[in-house]
């Protein structure tokens, strides 16, 4: 039997149904900050003698690693990999493993959440009568506009289906397109085709140590663009993209990742213009079923062949 670290915020009891199959099995579970994000002193504590482990959100550098003397395989409840250092991983010969399409739906109907918000100003209005107010922003109708996916794996995919669902045009960037994929009123298009023409964008592409969208991207697209960003918060320029809010050139910006999280109080944060969910794009029910079930099977049937 093996010692399980479990980190995700979302599971922090040994009851969860999503991991009955690494508990049924006899196998020692160990959540080293039930309901938050652990540290790296936490989890440099808790890590010796740990066989799997089923990774969040945080952090996981080399000198995390250092702490993992037993350590075999970490198995994300998610797609993204890229808090994770893999050239120490490697090194140290741990596997990696994650749950491609776990949270597809979750995040896609988040995304399209947040273009339904900033299209129509609801946590505007909403903040406003609660304070006693009456505040309204004009907004505009999605039916006929164009919505820029950049980055088209199985959440743009989703995101799509939906958008052209309620009538929007809906252009796809990917690095490695999908020649088999078809649905009326997506196209595939290059990046300059979507900076000049869509209405709104949403990014749903992996973690870059330099932003997609710097001060000369921002400058090429559409003026009074919406922009989404559920994918990374090194996708964007933080700067760039607050000059851009202030000079209209940006209407406004969803926002469901952070380099920090919590973030704090910021000048983006706290733009009248920028709305804000504390990393919830696969904060579902369903989708953290999903992700933890694969994640477990994953570290099971690691473990089963070791």
């Amino acid at each position: 039997m093996a010692k399980i670290l479990i980190t995700p915020r979302s599971l922090s009891s040994p009851t969860h149904p999503a991991l009955a199959l690494l508990s049924g099995a006899g196998h020692q579970l160990v959540f080293p900050s039930p309901g938050k994000t652990p540290t790296a002193a936490e989890l440099k504590a808790a890590l010796p003698g740990v066989l799997g482990w089923l990774a969040g959100v945080e952090k996981i550098t080399a000198d995390i690693l250092a702490a993992a003397d037993q350590l075999r395989i970490i198995s994300r409840n998610g797609i993204g990999i890229d808090n994770i250092d893999l050239e120490a991983a490697k090194a140290r010969g741990i596997h990696i493993a994650n749950t491609p399409g776990a949270n597809s739906r979750g995040v896609a109907e988040l995304a399209l959440g947040l273009v339904f918000s900033l299209a129509r100003g609801i946590p505007l209005a909403d903040s406003s009568i609660k304070a006693g107010g009456w505040e309204r922003r004009q907004g505009m109708e999605l039916a006929e506009k164009t919505l820029g996916i950049v980055g088209c794996g199985q959440i743009g995919r989703t995101l799509a289906g939906m958008a052209v669902g309620i009538g929007m045009r809906v252009l796809g960037y990917d690095l490695y397109p999908d020649p088999g994929y078809r649905l009326e009123g997506f196209t595939y298009v290059g990046l300059e085709k979507i900076q000049a023409e869509a209405d709104v964008i949403s990014l749903h592409v992996p973690g870059s140590e330099q932003p997609l969208l710097d001060r000369d991207f921002i400058a090429r697209l559409r003026k009074g663009v919406l922009l989404v960003n559920t994918a990374r918060a090194s996708v964007v320029d933080p700067e760039a993209l607050l000059a851009a809010l202030e000079s209209g050139q940006v209407a406004g910006y969803g926002v469901d990742a952070f380099t920090t999280e919590p973030p704090g109080k910021t000048p983006l944060t706290s733009h009248s213009r920028v709305i804000c969910t504390s990393h919830i794009g696969g904060f579902t029910s369903e989708s953290v079923m999903r992700a933890a079930s694969q994640a477990s099977r994953n570290i099971s049937e690691f473990l089963a062949k070791v």
